[in-house]
């Protein structure tokens, strides 16, 4: 099957084409007809499999067939919810890239920058936002955004919204929208949270479900490793060195252990740089450029940070620390192995870290295989410790143990992207945010318990 099967416009064929698309995948073969139909969808596919694809493309179809009917500034048709800046971004990419012969607009708009250029590109018309909620929200409460006109609502990677605690911020942005749309939900996984929202959301939805619930892709070549945890940046530095690797992405769990391990490795002489929620927008996103430029060897990344990145033809992703939830095992190596290329995910497991890995082998039905570097076998005389996170680690207090794993996760650039008022912990009067200038804050909200640290 090729792409004009589909339906599409010859603008979006041309488009697509030159992006180097011949054939659509199997998610964006069995959405698009049913986004072109109407139709609410309910779609779940794993990273990588083209979904972004599936929804933008019948969008930007059905937005252009009629794209002169409205009268004078250009009302938002089309919204489209992202939990991250960098996930936003790259839809945002996306939707230029594949509207490029189209006479529509978009914007990407998203907390940690200024407001107001925002603003004033909305004042000029859009027919395409791509935000996230908490922006969205600031926006719509400084009267910048109408959400009234709004056809169809995307909401991407919302099991990740969810996970995020952005659930009172999406219902909040539902009650701001007309009655009559086109809903379209996309998620990695079919979790019964997500069940629960697509209940309240969607209206007799198609429901596609390409990979199997929870799965890891099949071109991805998984290894664990056993090292002590003392010695993890030694092996990795070692491998990176003896096997010449070249873009390697690497998890940590904390945004603390992220800085420190781009620290050490650049001491050691191989390129890195850190990309989390603690950071400037305009760091991450050179962070990464550089990173795609091969200009830096590793990115070392938070699990929030790293949603959404988009690298053609990753090679190497490596869990320097097990995720704490294993959905996000699954997630973390769906960076590499995309579309129809292969790639390596290597987990580096010290002692402390044998139930998280039962936990993800659990999750996938199998035992990830084994394999071992001659001179780094684990030191079976230490015994395991209790995993703490964020805070807690760098000993002042909280929580400890494995508890709370869902808010362990959580990610500060999460946290700035919620509305101001809900960041400054004060209680939002009514369903509105409190106003926001984009602006880093001169000042830290109350202490609150830590949450996590990632």
């Amino acid at each position: 099957m090729s792409f004009d099967t589909l339906g599409l416009s010859a603008d979006i064929l041309r488009a697509v084409e030159e992006q180097g698309y011949r054939e659509p995948t199997p998610v964006q073969r069995q959405a698009i007809p049913v986004v072109l139909a109407g139709r609410d969808l309910m779609a779940s596919a794993q990273t990588g499999t083209g979904k972004t694809a599936g929804f933008t493309l019948p969008l930007l179809q059905k937005l252009s067939a009629n794209a002169g009917a409205a009268k004078g500034r250009r009302p938002v048709r089309a919204l489209i919810l992202t939990p991250t800046r960098e996930l936003a971004a790259q839809v945002g990419d996306n939707v230029q890239d594949y509207s490029k012969y189209l006479s529509l607009r978009s914007l990407v708009v998203f907390g940690g920058v200024s407001i107001n250029p925002q603003m004033m590109k909305l004042r000029g018309g859009v027919d395409i936002l791509i935000a996230t909620p908490g922006r969205l929200l600031d926006l719509e409460h400084q009267n910048a955004v109408d959400l009234s006109k709004i056809e169809i609502l995307v909401l991407d990677e919302a099991d990740r919204m969810l996970d995020m605690g952005f659930i009172h911020d999406i219902r909040r942005v539902l009650a701001k929208l007309p009655a009559k749309r086109q809903n379209l939900l996309f998620s990695a996984t079919f979790s019964d949270d997500i069940r629960a929202l697509a209940e309240k959301l969607l209206h007799n939805p198609a429901q596609i479900e390409v990979a199997r619930r929870n799965t890891a892709s099949e071109q991805v070549t998984q290894h664990v490793h056993f090292v002590d945890k003392k010695r993890k940046r030694e092996l990795l530095s070692y491998l990176i060195g003896r096997d010449n690797w070249r873009q390697v992405l690497v998890f940590t769990r904390t945004k603390h252990g992220a800085n420190h391990l781009a620290e050490q490795l650049n001491k050691d002489g191989i390129t890195a740089a850190a990309i989390h929620g603690n950071k400037s927008q305009g760091a991450r996103t050179r962070a990464l450029a550089d990173f795609k430029a091969n200009t830096i060897r590793v990115l070392v990344a938070t699990d929030i940070a790293a949603r959404g990145l988009d690298i053609e033809e990753l090679p190497h992703v490596v869990n320097y620390e097990l995720p704490n939830v294993p959905e996000d095992y699954v997630h973390r190596i769906g960076r590499t192995g995309r579309a129809a290329a292969t790639g390596e995910a290597l987990s580096l497991v010290c002692v402390d870290e044998h139930k998280l890995l039962r936990d993800i082998e659990r999750l996938l039905k199998r035992e990830i295989p084994r394999i071992a570097e001659h001179g780094f076998d684990p030191d079976p005389s230490i015994k395991a410790e209790p995993i703490v996170n964020g805070r807690q680690a760098r000993g002042q207090g909280g929580r400890g143990g494995q508890g709370g794993a869902r808010s362990g996760n959580r990610d500060a650039g999460a946290r700035n992207d919620r509305p101001r008022a809900a960041r400054q912990g004060g209680r939002p009067q009514g369903d509105s945010a409190a106003p926001g200038n984009g602006q880093p804050r001169r000042s830290r909200p109350p202490r609150r318990k830590p949450a996590g640290n990632a």
